[in-house]
């Protein structure tokens, strides 16, 4: 499994854009569609929502990647 990680630049980031930023779709509209596949994971839990918002601390999967979110730098989650 390929272990990434992703540091906010704000609060939180749209699931589509995130998979987009961290190359692994062509686009949001992409991202989106690989949501809507089923293909997604939060937590551990299947998401379905494209533009849900991802925070510090969550870990998104799709595949055999897995990325870890972290918190803006001189933020607290």
């Amino acid at each position: 499994m390929q272990q990434l990680h992703f540091e906010l630049t704000d609060e939180f980031i749209e699931l589509n854009n995130l998979l987009k930023v961290m190359g692994l779709c062509d686009s949001g509209g992409a991202g989106k569609a690989l949501v809507a596949q089923g293909n997604v994971r939060v937590n551990g839990q299947q998401e379905l929502r494209k533009t849900c918002k991802i925070r510090a601390g969550q870990v998104v999967s799709i595949g055999d990647v897995r990325i870890k979110v972290a918190s803006p730098t001189g933020l607290k989650k």
